[in-house]
């Protein structure tokens, strides 16, 4: 199996920008597609983008489209999420999740493998 660890959180005003890594630890981490979802107060956990196995192939929620930008580094066995222009509705907790085949899905329950998740707060 693999261990996941969000980091780079924090409070941004409205307009600014964050960038979020994934670490990964255990199993080979290109075996793994990866995903980011978040879970705002209140509300249900959603798809935010996600990434296959060797990076190549990207995917956006229509939210965060020309926003939010994904990749991965295997031989860092880390991921990233690089969130510009940020809105108040993009505050939520953010989970960086595995799934143990080659492609993404945009569904929470084909991701075997989820980190604690990191808090991004935007300020208007």
């Amino acid at each position: 199996q693999v261990q996941l660890v969000e980091s780079g959180g924090g409070l941004v005003q409205a307009g600014g920008s964050l960038r979020l890594s994934c670490a990964a630890s255990g199993r080979t981490f290109s075996n793994y597609a990866m995903g980011w979802f978040r879970q705002a107060s209140g509300k249900e956990r959603e798809f935010v983008t996600g990434i296959d196995w060797s990076g190549g192939t990207t995917y956006y929620a229509d939210p965060v489209k020309g926003r939010f930008s994904i990749s991965r580094d295997n031989a860092k066995n880390t991921m990233f999420l690089q969130m510009a222009s940020l809105k108040p509705e993009d505050t939520a907790v953010y989970y960086c999740a595995a799934r143990e085949y080659p492609s993404y899905t945009t569904s929470a329950r084909d991701y075997q493998y989820w980190g604690p998740g990191t808090q991004v707060t935007v300020s208007s």
